[in-house]
């Protein structure tokens, strides 16, 4: 028993949870996961499924999680997508946007009101996109090249799959860099900070009421630290236990899993 983190765990009230390597790995959950939730609520604590995975809308999400089983009506789900939306709204409204990202995610900035363009845009937004192809991709680069402002909605380099982890969107920013010579000017979801007010704003938490669970070293848990939120790494994920020795980075706890949980919610 961690006894610091057991301290620590009597003023949680919301949960922060990855979802990809945390609860699920390729939509099969990991361990007894619908258990281990179910606890978490039991105990009196909320729920939010917090991803930086931008190819699919919160709706998405919840339809996802209801058909997996793990959804109930007191959770919520924030992505990087919805992040980056406030952002726009807050810091860019009325501004020209070209979105590379999913139809699904298309749909969702449009209902938000952000004015999408195709051919002259003075901001250019890169997400997970699932459904790239050659014209999104020289599109970018033309409008990185024009100098447009640059905003990525997250910085994963892969996103964890069963036989091997696929190229995310930190992959994309690589290719983008060597083709125009430009990085993101801003990245919106964790490890960053305005994914952590966007959090504490849709909670009503303060700092030491929130934990992030998480597979990742340099979002998950760097977003509970940059954050001053408590943070508990799983091995269930990207992150081996060697790797965590190796970064000198300090969560409050590490668990194989989020199943391990379970003595801490007394």
């Amino acid at each position: 028993m961690n006894n610091a983190f057991y301290e620590k765990m009597k003023k949680i009230r919301v949960f922060l949870l990855d979802l990809d390597g945390t609860v699920y790995i390729d939509g099969e959950l990991i361990g007894d996961m619908k258990n281990t939730l179910a606890a978490v609520r039991a105990s009196g604590r909320k729920i939010v499924y917090l991803t930086n995975n931008s190819s699919r809308t919160k709706e998405t999400y919840v339809e996802r999680l209801k058909k997996i089983g793990i959804w109930e009506d007191s959770d919520a789900v924030y992505t990087s997508g919805d992040a980056t939306i406030a952002l726009l709204k807050s810091r860019y409204a009325g501004k020209r946007v070209y979105l590379m990202g999913t139809e699904k995610l298309r749909e969702e900035f449009l209902r938000e009101g952000i004015i999408l363009d195709e051919e002259n845009p003075e901001i250019t937004v890169i997400s997970y996109d699932t459904e790239i192809n050659y014209e999104k991709l020289s599109k970018v680069a033309l409008f990185l090249k024009r100098g447009t402002a640059y905003i990525a909605t997250h910085p994963d380099v892969n996103c964890p799959a069963k036989e091997v982890d696929v190229p995310d969107i930190g992959s994309y920013m690589k290719l983008f860099e060597a083709s125009t010579g430009r990085l993101p000017e801003i990245i919106v979801g964790k490890p960053y900070r305005f994914m952590g007010e966007g959090i504490k704003s849709l909670t009503g938490c303060k700092e030491d009421e929130l934990v992030m669970v998480g597979d990742r070293l340099y979002t998950d848990i760097l977003f509970g630290l940059n954050n001053s939120f408590a943070a508990a790494l799983v091995l269930s994920g990207e992150t081996t236990e060697k790797m965590y020795l190796e970064s000198g980075m300090k969560a409050d706890i590490v668990l194989n899993s989020l199943n391990d949980i379970l003595p801490y919610l007394r």
